[in-house]
């Protein structure tokens, strides 16, 4: 695990501003936040007993989701106020569907209309992953597909973070949308498949199930992954 510097947090939350057309196209409006940001403090007494539960860090964090959050849904002309939450999902505005993720001190929210998306899920991984953590999110025939042509390591160790993200991203939508006996209980239990654009993921024990794109960006030192289940059952 690498440190986060203050200049590659501050691009990667260029980058992530940057996608706002792209993720707007698919419904989505998007909030970034840093962790022990001023404003990113307790909105409301439930949030605060939650992050009182949490150690500094994580609770930096979590703070910093929320606020991530209530700018995402701000950016939709959304009023929020306490983002609680059920598990481990954030419970949103009735009639929305989101996603929080943080890394490296930066923490990333993205919204979407349940009639525009049934689910989102998404993943910022701003610190690097070896090469040899491939075998811990990708069986073997993944490898082969997901490392092959990999020209030297930095390459083949930013494949394994793009993977890592894409699947992390894919993990949460399945969460928010499968029936648990299909839910994923791993990272191990979901496949996917390159495209130019990210990946293609299935839960795997759902392989009739149409599969999952996930977009994968690069952002500052790390990616940004993302994906939507539209509004109509598939």
């Amino acid at each position: 695990m690498t440190d986060v510097s203050a200049d590659d947090r501050a691009r990667a939350g260029q980058h992530l501003l940057a996608l706002g057309p792209v993720l707007a196209a698919s419904g989505l409006t998007l909030g970034t936040a840093l962790a022990g940001e001023s404003a990113a403090r307790p909105a409301g007494p439930g949030e605060a007993r939650l992050a009182a539960t949490m150690p500094p860090m994580r609770r930096r964090d979590f703070l910093a989701g929320r606020y991530a959050a209530r700018r995402a849904l701000a950016a939709a002309g959304l009023p929020a106020g306490e983002i609680l939450r059920d598990g481990r999902r954030p419970t949103l505005p009735d009639g929305h569907a989101g996603s929080i993720s943080h890394s490296g001190g930066l923490a990333v929210a993205v919204v979407a209309a349940r009639h525009r998306c049934r689910a989102v899920g998404c993943d910022l991984e701003l610190r690097g992953l070896p090469p040899e953590a491939a075998r811990l999110v990708l069986k073997s025939g993944e490898r082969r597909r997901v490392m092959e042509g990999a020209a030297h390591p930095q390459e083949a160790a930013y494949r394994v973070l793009a993977v890592f993200s894409a699947k992390e991203a894919a993990f949460k939508a399945f969460a928010a949308l499968l029936p648990a006996p299909d839910t994923p209980a791993s990272l191990l239990d979901i496949t996917v498949r390159p495209t130019p654009d990210g990946f293609l993921a299935r839960p795997g024990g759902s392989s009739g199930r149409p599969p999952l794109e996930v977009r994968v960006h690069p952002v500052g030192p790390g990616v940004f992954s993302w994906a939507t289940v539209g509004s109509r059952p598939p």
